[in-house]
C-alpha cells in the first residue's frame, strides 16, 4: 500500500509535507479473548456535568488564579467573579506543562461586534495551537477563524455555537507532536474537539503552529508546554477548567 501524504503549502515558494503512517492492526495476542487474568483498568470517579473527574488536574475552578500567570512570569491579573475569570490585561499561561491531554474549557463571549471582533480569544495548546473562541452564533467570517477552528487550518466541522452571554464547552483530546534528537519531525500533532458536545474537529493533523495569515512550519519544542488562554481584547469568559493526562 502506498504511503499517504500529507501537504500544504507553506508559501509561495515552499511546500511542506507530513507522512501520515499507514493504520496498523493492533496485536493483542497477549492475553486470550475475556482472559480474566488481564490486568483491571484503574478506577476514575467522573464528575457531573462537566465537573472534574477524580484523576483531573484542576485549573480553575472559581476561586482563585493560583494555577496561571502571564506571560512575563507575573501572576495573573484577569478579574475575577461569580466564578468565573475574564479577560484583561494580556494572555495568562498555566504555570503547568502539559503534552497529551483531555481538556475541558467552559466560555462565554460578550454580546457585542462583530466579524472576528466579537469575543475573540483563544485556547493555545502547549502555547503553540490554537483553538479558536468566537461569537459564531449568526456572526460571519472567514472559516478557518470561527469558534471551534483550528485557527488558519480547519474549520469546524459544524457550527455548533450558542447565542453570545451563554456559556459553552470545549472538551478536546490532544496528542503532541514528536520529534527527533536532530530536530525533524517524527509524527505531527492531532486534535479532537467536541463544542457543546457536538464533534467539531475529528483527530485532525496539525500542519504546525497555527498562525495569522500563515501556516509556518513545525519547529522542535518541549514535551510539556503550558495551556496559553489569549487575550485579544475582548472581555470574553472562563470557567470549569480541568485537564486529564494522558
Amino acid at each position: 500500500m502506498k504511503q499517504m501524504t500529507f501537504c500544504m503549502g507553506i508559501s509561495l515558494a515552499l511546500l511542506s509535507c507530513v507522512p501520515e503512517a499507514p493504520a496498523q492492526v493492533p496485536d493483542l495476542s497477549e492475553w486470550s479473548v475475556h482472559d480474566p487474568d488481564r490486568p483491571q483498568p484503574p478506577v476514575v470517579t467522573p464528575g457531573a456535568d462537566g465537573a472534574s473527574p477524580s484523576d483531573a488536574i484542576v485549573l480553575f475552578d472559581g476561586s482563585d488564579l493560583s494555577a496561571w500567570q502571564h506571560t512575563d512570569g507575573n501572576d495573573a491579573t484577569w478579574t475575577l467573579r461569580d466564578g468565573y475569570m475574564e479577560v484583561t490585561r494580556g494572555s495568562i499561561m498555566t504555570r503547568q506543562g502539559f503534552g497529551d491531554m483531555q481538556l475541558h474549557i467552559e466560555w462565554a463571549t460578550p454580546n457585542s461586534g462583530d466579524g472576528q471582533n466579537s469575543g475573540n480569544s483563544g485556547v493555545y495548546l502547549m502555547n503553540t495551537y490554537e483553538v479558536q473562541v468566537l461569537n459564531s452564533y449568526e456572526n460571519a467570517t472567514y472559516p478557518d477563524g470561527q469558534a471551534g477552528s483550528v485557527y488558519g487550518q480547519y474549520p469546524p466541522l459544524v457550527n455548533a455555537s450558542r447565542p453570545p452571554g451563554q456559556w459553552q464547552s470545549y472538551d478536546i483530546v490532544f496528542r503532541r507532536p514528536h520529534f527527533s534528537e536532530d530536530g525533524s519531525l517524527e509524527s505531527p500533532a492531532r486534535v479532537t474537539v467536541f463544542h457543546n458536545g457536538v464533534l467539531i474537529q475529528d483527530n485532525v493533523v496539525l500542519t504546525g503552529p497555527t498562525g495569522h495569515r500563515s501556516r509556518p512550519p513545525y519547529e522542535a519544542h518541549e514535551d510539556r508546554l503550558p495551556l496559553l488562554l489569549q487575550d485579544h481584547s475582548e472581555p470574553t469568559r472562563f470557567r470549569n477548567i480541568w485537564v486529564r493526562e494522558l
